[in-house]
């Protein structure tokens, strides 16, 4: 549970926040800030605020042209490959860090700022706040594509009778990642290195935990 006072926070963040993207945009990132409350009730409700505050942040700079994305990697110090040109999907959330450290300094943490570094790609041994905000954006209610349906049935009719709510977690993770890579091999698009290592560290560990 949160205070009156965070509340009045994220209200006055929800404001802030409209001026970096469409209406559409805004929609997702209140639709995703609505599910990561929902996930951080079962699984952190110690961190609800910080997740909020993630999600309403996640995507400020997700509406960027790649040029502008590249700019403020350059500006900002951003390191990034030449193969990772042809993934542009990923700078959104690596430009969202210098955004927020200049417009939303209050909010540049460590956990805030992981959380939002890998909400798209993922990575390997990630935290349980990453991981809630990577399920959040998947999920949230209004995402009609088809593999996001899938994965949203697929976590909440598997958490209601769930014995180990992690690894209902860890299983979701596998079963996104695995989403993510078949859309990406159907579309002949290339998939990042740590969108890959992400699934295989999730795997090891299913199978640490049968032995």
């Amino acid at each position: 549970m949160i205070t009156e006072k965070q509340e009045s926070i994220l209200a006055s963040l929800r404001e802030r926040i409209q001026g970096y993207m469409s209406e559409k945009r805004l929609s997702h990132t209140y639709a995703v800030e609505r599910e990561i409350t929902a996930l951080s009730g079962i699984y952190a409700p110690e961190d609800e605020f910080t997740l909020r505050v993630s999600a309403l942040l996640h995507d400020i700079t997700k509406e960027l042209s790649l040029q502008k994305q590249l700019q403020l990697c350059i500006l900002s110090d951003i390191i990034y490959t030449r193969e990772e040109m042809l993934t542009p999907k990923i700078f959104h959330s690596r430009t969202a860090a210098a955004v927020i450290k200049q417009d939303f300094s209050e909010w540049a943490t460590d956990d805030i700022l992981s959380a939002i570094r890998w909400h798209t790609s993922g990575h390997a041994d990630m935290t349980l706040c990453e991981q809630l905000l990577f399920l959040a954006d998947f999920i949230e209610d209004t995402r009609t594509f088809e593999s996001c349906v899938k994965l949203r049935r697929f976590f909440y009719e598997g958490i209601e009778g769930a014995q180990d709510k992690m690894s209902h977690l860890r299983d979701t993770m596998i079963l996104a990642l695995d989403l993510t890579i078949d859309e990406l091999v159907s579309d002949g698009k290339p998939i990042h290195v740590d969108t890959v290592s992400a699934r295989n560290y999730f795997i090891y560990e299913k199978v640490r935990c049968s032995k």
